[in-house]
């Protein structure tokens, strides 16, 4: 009986020593706040509950979550780490193709298509300089392929 009652009292210590020496949620949180800054992770914050860093905010993108994340499991005394609350930036829209820089690429792709090297293809305001050394029998496909993009002009320098 004495074994069971000294056996139920040790533990019971054990327990209220394990209670009394764990950090608590603000500690968690301090320093869970602290690793990140530490880790130079921006974009992220962190609020704790009994022991779950739960993270929210905005960051570039799944790469930086996923180091905010690695860095507050290293924290000891964290439990666990839900990051739902992490959004990634939206990746900027690129400008649109100018159509300068579409007219001379349909014309390379329509000179590539017909093995035609050596010209080199120039638009501003939808004027087309074509300049160059090509074969003199492989001009009009030249010309031809630089007319079927619809230019405002087409200047042919070529062989000058």
């Amino acid at each position: 009986m004495k074994l069971k009652v000294y056996m139920v009292l040790t533990l019971s210590i054990a327990l209220f020593m394990a209670a009394c020496g764990g950090k608590s949620d603000a500690d968690l949180q301090k320093a869970a706040n602290d690793k990140l800054t530490a880790d130079q992770i921006t974009g992220v914050t962190v609020a704790v509950k009994d022991g779950v860093a739960n993270l929210t905010g905005e960051v570039a993108d799944v790469t930086v979550k996923s180091r905010a994340e690695t860095s507050i499991r290293s924290v000891e005394g964290i439990k666990s780490v839900t990051s739902a609350g992490v959004t990634t930036k939206p990746l900027a829209t690129p400008p649109p193709v100018s159509a300068d820089r579409m007219l001379e690429g349909t014309i390379n792709e329509s000179l590539r298509k017909k093995g035609i090297t050596g010209v080199t293809v120039a638009a501003v305001n939808g004027e087309v300089t074509l300049t160059g050394t090509v074969d003199k029998a492989k001009i009009p496909e030249v010309m031809m392929a630089a007319n079927e993009a619809k230019p405002a002009k087409v200047v042919n320098n070529l062989n000058k």
